[in-house]
């Protein structure tokens, strides 16, 4: 781990709040900076300001503790972490990943995976440093998002 590291990690257009609950308490235990939260991906507290029972219930408290952000705009989000000298890394499949195990990490770092159905879209992909994969053995290509995230933030950040 690099001195004085920034992990930061983005939750675009994520559907289900209990994944979204599930990722909070990962982050938690993983040590992540921040969250941001775009799209339609929901917040810990409803649009009345009051906080969700059912992120609660998958998130077991640690969304009151790990600062959140909502931004409605991934793109105008990304060009920020950009100029602020953030290493873009997609947890995503793709023809130009890498082995999530051979990810190098910087300084200052913002994870991404995307909606459960669609996975990251191309256009986003284009502005990352580095695509991450998991490696699938199965007959199903893919797994959970919030599984997704552990096993991908355990093995890159070596916990």
């Amino acid at each position: 781990m690099v001195k004085n590291q920034q992990n930061i990690l983005i939750l675009p257009d994520i559907r289900s709040v209990e994944n979204v609950g599930a990722m909070f308490r990962t982050s938690d235990a993983a040590g992540i900076n921040k969250i941001y939260l775009t799209g339609y991906t929901p917040t810990p507290l409803d649009r009345f300001g009051r906080k969700r029972s059912d992120m609660t219930k998958s998130a077991l408290g640690a969304e009151e503790f790990i600062f959140w952000e909502y931004k409605k705009s991934l793109s105008a989000l990304l060009s920020k972490l950009k100029k602020e000298g953030y290493y873009l890394i997609a947890i995503e499949q793709s023809k130009n990943s890498t082995d999530y195990k051979k990810i190098k990490l910087r300084e200052k770092n913002a994870f991404i995976v995307g909606p459960e159905v669609t996975g990251i879209s191309k256009n986003i992909l284009n502005k990352c440093d580095v695509i991450a994969e998991i490696k699938m053995l199965g007959k199903k290509e893919s797994l959970n998002v919030s599984v997704t995230l552990g096993i991908a933030l355990f093995r890159i950040l070596n916990i």
